[in-house]
């Protein structure tokens, strides 16, 4: 594996109540498989709620007994930083965040119809001092100072790389799409979340600014509900919609700066904590590929991306994390357009290709990962992702669990990942201590561990 370097993701829940590791001996065992397959290491999922039980202390004792476990096995490990919380398996944000925001709600997204998404923190609170007298900002600086200081054993010779929260499952986003699709359905387009006081105060300041106050009372009042598709209403219709009028562009234009400027407050942050260590900083972005072979892509307009067939919204998103000279990772790559529903007008091949030359313009290297475990031809796509003509940095597959080492999946995974460094190399010439080793997987393995991606 020369020129690639493959990373497997740990159990979401391979640490949730501070002290104590989960599945042990499972993860145990699977590192040592892992390694005997030649994979370079682990990603481990790091959760504010598990670690910042009470403001400003930090419990990482569950965290660093992993770290050892993976240092032992000689694996190198590529750490998550959770600032979102989990809803399968369920981690929750910290205690104390959850009891602010019991009274104060608008720390939080809201939708039109002022519902609220409590997964993670508004990204217009940043810089305001919400959390008991300390913005978000210093309370995520606080924790990744913590971070660097417990962990400096292991920076630069285990820890090769740490991927910073920027929003809902770590992704750089609004929680656009947060209602579960109705089983059968199409995703619908989402709906625009900036209607929290926080937010809105941000759109009112930014419609005075540009002489239209006007525009600055609540986000399109013609904008689809959450699983409506586009055309069911005028705001993404292909022709004459309204995200084309000028009150269109000056409201996609500011949804979608907000958004960048989130993630450049979170990178830089990363990057001047991180910079004096051997470790890469990565980001998060999402792979937003419904109707994206419509004219407004209002999948991408809804999480944030001012991308449509007139405009490359990933230049300012590039052009950020150059700025930080932070790494993006892109989930999806074992995603093929040939495997999705006909009416969702969806490309996630076209839609990757087209942040990964937008990353390559701006000399962001890009990092991926698998949408989740099972899509249909999913090796072979990633195969073909990761060694087409501007490979990737890094390849995380998620994600390891019971299904992860079952007969059903483990011996493709080999075979997988034997094929990306030695292609005429056939599975049955797996090595006999390497069998073994997923042999006892199999057996310790629990099935209860969760395999959904952070």
């Amino acid at each position: 594996l020369d020129r690639l370097r493959l990373f497997v993701g740990l159990p979401l829940d391979a640490v949730s109540d501070g002290n104590s590791v989960n599945h042990a001996r499972a993860i145990g065992a699977g590192l040592k498989a892992l390694k005997l397959l030649g994979v370079e290491g682990v990603e481990l999922p790091v959760w504010w709620g598990v670690v910042e039980n009470e403001m400003g202390k930090y419990d990482w004792s569950g965290y660093l007994a992993v770290a050892e476990m993976v240092q032992k096995a000689g694996l190198k490990l590529h750490v998550s930083l959770c600032f979102h919380a989990s809803s399968q398996p369920r981690i929750p944000l910290p205690k104390w965040v959850t009891k602010i925001g019991e009274s104060q709600s608008s720390i939080f997204f809201a939708d039109r119809s002022e519902q609220h998404y409590q997964q993670c923190l508004s990204l217009a609170v940043d810089d305001l001092a919400v959390l008991d007298g300390k913005t978000p900002v210093q309370v995520y600086q606080g924790f990744c100072e913590s971070f660097k200081s417990t962990f400096s054993p292991f920076m630069g010779s285990t820890i090769t790389g740490i991927s910073m929260g920027l929003g809902p499952d770590g992704e750089l986003r609004y929680p656009s799409h947060h209602k579960p699709a109705k089983s059968g359905t199409i995703t619908g387009v989402g709906e625009f979340q900036c209607y929290d006081t926080n937010m809105l105060n941000l759109l009112k300041q930014y419609a005075e600014a540009n002489g239209n106050p006007l525009w600055g009372l609540g986000g399109p009042h013609d904008a689809p509900t959450y699983d409506q598709a586009p055309n069911s209403n005028s705001f993404f219709k292909d022709h004459g919609g309204s995200w084309e009028s000028p009150y269109g562009v000056f409201f996609l234009s500011w949804y979608s700066s907000e958004l960048v400027s989130h993630g450049n407050r979170l990178l830089s942050l990363a990057s001047s904590i991180f910079g004096d260590t051997e470790v890469n900083v990565y980001g998060k972005v999402p792979l937003m590929h419904s109707w994206y072979k419509t004219r407004a892509h209002p999948s991408e307009l809804t999480a944030g991306f001012y991308n449509t067939a007139s405009r490359n919204g990933y230049e300012a998103v590039a052009e950020m994390f150059a700025r930080n000279s932070c790494k993006i990772i892109l989930p999806g790559m074992d995603l093929s357009d040939e495997h999705q529903p006909h009416d969702a007008l969806s490309s996630p091949e076209s839609l990757l290709a087209q942040i990964r030359t937008t990353c390559n313009k701006h000399r962001v290297e890009v990092a991926g990962q698998n949408l989740a475990s099972g899509a249909p031809g999913g090796l072979e796509q990633i195969k073909k992702n990761m060694l087409g003509e501007n490979p990737i940095d890094l390849f995380t597959y998620q994600r390891m669990g019971a299904h992860f080492f079952s007969p059903e999946h483990f011996p493709s995974f080999t075979e997988f990942v034997r094929s990306l460094s030695q292609p005429e190399l056939h599975p049955d010439d797996l090595p006999s201590d390497e069998a073994e080793a997923t042999e006892s997987v199999q057996t310790s393995s629990d099935p209860n561990i969760h395999l959904q991606t952070a």
